[in-house]
């Protein structure tokens, strides 16, 4: 290596590194020293009154909050990921009560202040703070399964929430009952403001630590967000209504969530959040099912064929194979690769009977196709091969070429008991068949696979019990 571009010891910061973290952390500390310039010089806090500009400016922060919220839910679910769930929901939570008091506007939806409006900005931001720290835990283990198990549950509680803080502000019932004018809610406000301040707090500070194991712009992004919002805390706490310091903490809401957003974007957009997964779903191990399919035949059928009917014959194949595969049996398709298809089952972790469900889906998919091949009779046939085992659950890749996937013996292997499956069939290893019960098969011997030093026992699948 050059000596320009020499690394830095492993575990600790370059030189420049070093020096960007102390620039970043001057900047997040200057919207704190400006509001306390505020607050100790009064005269220059001055007041601005405009209800549009309020509206607007809280209506983005919380738009831009639930869509990165949407986005980094949507990852999670996909990889199972508990620690990109709970950081999605704090994010979430945050956004749908910030958009509760984009509704106080005067003129918006209420005509004078409302007490439960007003407490909505606190509130939100203690919720959002309580999701913050969880997802900074240590979720390894599995402890994670379950959480993203029951997101849907989480999530309707959520929504539950924001939607019985609206109706009881709107309904004055206690603890909305202290009147409209924002005052008169200042103790509550700034008890909850405190609680938000820790919280952000300690989940800034987890997600420095795993951006210093992991060096990525993303997690440190995420820590300053979090820092920021403790800092919109402090100022929802001392703030004055209207006055530049009441507009700081909405600018600093706005900010937070802007600096995750626009770094997430930089990220390669295969796995997006792939610097903020727990390690299990970045280097993680778990008994997985592979099944692996292709059309026997396919490279002479390309041979006689041109590209365009080549394409019509395979998009014919996956629209009837694929539904059942995934929709009916929860497969995930890792990869299509001209004609081989690669499913994986239990990668999140919640299949405990994932050698059942990928038999059912090797068969599933053999007859769905078989409809196919009997209105083109000259089409080659799926072919479908199931190995179950250890496998290692990785990212690999780098910009420009991530991706989420399986690798290990277990996989090879499938893809050698796919090649030596009869036309129309399904292979099943004995590794997989001593997962499943109420089968019938037929053996078809100890085969030789290619790159395995010893014979393989392999058996077609005939029928199993549902």
């Amino acid at each position: 290596m050059p000596e320009g571009h020499r690394a830095a010891p492993s575990g600790r910061p370059s030189p420049g590194g070093r020096t960007g973290a102390i620039g970043l952390g001057v900047c997040l500390a200057l919207p704190l020293l400006g509001l306390a310039l505020l607050m100790w010089q009064p005269e220059i806090d001055i007041a601005w009154e405009d209800h549009p500009a309020h509206f607007w400016l809280v209506l983005s922060a919380a738009v831009i909050g639930a869509v990165l919220a949407y986005a980094m839910g949507a990852a999670a679910l996909q990889r199972g990921d508990a620690r990109v769930l709970l950081a999605s929901y704090a994010f979430l939570v945050t956004a749908l009560f910030l958009g509760l008091h984009a509704l106080a506007t005067p003129g918006v939806l209420l005509t004078t202040p409302n007490a439960g409006f007003v407490l909505a900005t606190p509130v939100g931001l203690a919720l959002g703070a309580v999701f913050a720290v969880w997802s900074g835990s240590d979720l390894g283990g599995e402890r994670d399964v379950p959480l993203v198990q029951r997101a849907g549950v989480i999530r309707a509680v959520v929504a539950a929430v924001v939607v019985g803080w609206a109706v009881l502000s709107l309904t004055e019932i206690w603890p909305f009952d202290a009147g409209p004018v924002p005052e008169e809610v200042d103790g509550m406000l700034s008890a909850i403001a405190g609680a938000a301040i820790v919280g952000h707090s300690v989940a800034a500070w987890r997600y420095l630590r795993i951006w210093r194991r992991r060096r990525n712009a993303l997690p440190l992004a995420v820590a300053s967000a979090f820092l920021l919002l403790a800092e919109a805390s402090v100022a929802v706490a001392f703030s004055r209504s209207w006055h530049l310091s009441w507009w700081e903490w909405h600018l600093l809401v706005l900010a937070a969530v802007l600096l995750v957003a626009l770094t997430a974007r930089r990220q390669w957009h295969e796995e997006r959040f792939a610097a903020l997964y727990l390690d299990e779903t970045t280097q993680g191990r778990r008994d997985m099912s592979i099944l692996f399919a292709d059309l026997q035949g396919f490279t002479t059928f390309s041979e006689a064929h041109a590209p365009q009917e080549v394409t019509q014959m395979l998009n014919t194949f996956f629209e009837v194979a694929v539904p059942p595969v995934v929709g009916r049996y929860g497969g995930d398709v890792d990869r299509i690769i001209g004609d081989a298809l690669m499913v994986t089952f239990n990668r999140r972790g919640d299949q405990p009977d994932h050698a059942r469900r990928a038999a059912l889906a090797g068969l599933a998919l053999q007859e769905a196709t078989e409809a196919v091949v009997r209105e083109h009779p000259g089409w080659p046939r799926f072919r479908v091969g199931i190995n179950s085992g250890p496998v290692s659950v990785s990212v690999l890749g780098t910009a420009g070429g991530r991706t989420h996937t399986v690798i290990g013996d277990t996989v090879n292997t499938a893809s050698r008991i796919e090649g030596k499956a009869p036309a129309g069939g399904v292979a099943v290893s004995a590794a997989t068949l001593e997962l499943l019960s109420g089968v019938v098969t037929e053996p078809l011997g100890a085969l030789e696979l290619k790159g395995k030093s010893e014979a393989v026992e392999v058996f077609r699948l005939l029928a199993v019990e549902r």
